[in-house]
Order: structure tokens, then sequence, then C-alpha cells
């Protein structure tokens, strides 16, 4: 099964913060991680705010190399049209890029890789969760 990280999960392993998850990564196939095109945008946005010389820099651009990153589509968008309508007439929004990393995991059948399970778990839809952590 595919497994998507999330960008609280990709900072983790790019900083070196938890061997849980690299023990986690080390038995799964690599085709079977990725990312969203949303946390790329995360963490590239991350790195905009450090100094150029910051050796972050140099590791996000190894882990953005190394890691599938899955497209934006249309499919997303649609599970994304429904996880924001929920919470939204809910009255329990989360972030908007956090929305639509869930719906991207969604569209892609795979399992939405976080520590922030307690923002998912108000999504009705049948989000797949895991916590390398």
């Amino acid at each position: 099964m595919l497994h998507m990280l999330d960008t609280d999960t990709a900072s983790y392993l790019i900083k070196g913060r938890s061997p849980a998850i690299e023990g986690k990564l080390a038995a799964i196939m690599p085709a079977m991680v990725c990312i969203s095109v949303m946390t790329r945008a995360e963490l590239q946005y991350g790195l905009k705010r450090l100094p150029a010389d910051h050796r972050l820099h140099l590791v996000v651009r190894q882990f953005l190399k190394i890691v599938r990153i899955l497209p934006w589509d249309a499919e997303a968008a649609d599970w994304y049209a429904e996880i924001r309508h929920q919470l939204v007439s809910t009255g329990q929004p989360i972030g908007e890029l956090d929305m639509m990393i869930a719906a991207h995991s969604l569209s892609a059948a795979a399992v939405l890789v976080t520590n922030n399970s307690r923002h998912y778990e108000r999504i009705e839809a049948p989000l797949i969760m895991a916590n390398w952590v």
C-alpha cells in the first residue's frame, strides 16, 4: 500500500528527529512512499525563511530528489471540496494545506502518515492514517 508522508512527518525525517520513522521507511519499498506536491510547497516555503547557507537547504533538496512527489489532480480537487465542505459546515476547519494533503491521500488511495492525527480525525471521509513518530 502507498504511504503519503505529510509535511510534519517529512520534517521529522529531514531533521533526523525520529529514528522510528527511519525504521518504518526501511521496511517499506521506496516506490510505496510519496509526498503530496503540497508538502513539497510547504517544505520549499520553509526554506525561504532560512538563510541561504543553512544546512536544511541541502537536506531538503536531497529529500525532494529521492522521494516520489505526486502531482495534484482532479480527483484530489474533488476530495478537497468534500472535505472542506464537511469541516466548514460542522464548524471544525483545519488548515487549507492539511485539507489538501488529506484529499490528495484519499485520491491516491494512500495511507496518510502523520503526527497530526487530531486534525485529520475530524474528516469523515475514509482516510487511513498511521503515526510513525
